[in-house]
């Protein structure tokens, strides 16, 4: 696959291409780059954040408002560093040529799930069969 691939800048995946053609897996390889991208730089921004906003608050309720604020911040990251490393591993599917396929059933994912959620590593209806084994155990 050809990185500098010419796509229209309002190419969108359609049906009646051949699916994961290279239109469709240059569309996606960018759009996943360009999301790990934003994601780093609200990254950086954050922990830029973090060490100014380091300071002495005298008045105890104002300083458990900043630590709260603090906490979910960072759970935020995490999640956000997590979403990295789903984004990396989409990335690796679409240089191994596994992207767009179901991990459960082999099946194609539908363009309209990848275009919403592009980290989709499972049709909806394999997504859902999963769930609900999880959820059945979970309540065990």
């Amino acid at each position: 696959m050809k990185p500098e691939s010419f796509l229209p800048d309002d190419y969108r995946p359609s049906d009646d291409e051949e699916f994961m053609s290279e239109r469709q897996l240059e569309y996606f390889r960018r759009k996943l780059i360009t999301w790990k991208q934003d994601l780093l730089a609200d990254t950086r921004d954050t922990l830029e954040g973090l060490q100014d906003g380091t300071r002495n608050i005298p008045d105890v309720t104002d300083r458990a408002s900043e630590e709260t604020d603090r906490a979910i911040e960072l759970r935020t990251r995490d999640r956000q560093r997590k979403l990295v490393a789903k984004i990396e591993a989409a990335l690796r599917r679409i240089e191994d040529g596994e992207y767009g396929y179901c991990e459960k059933t082999g099946e194609p994912i539908s363009l309209k799930r990848l275009d919403a959620r592009p980290i989709a590593t499972m049709t909806l209806e394999a997504q859902e069969r999963h769930e609900r084994r999880e959820k059945v155990h979970r309540d065990d």
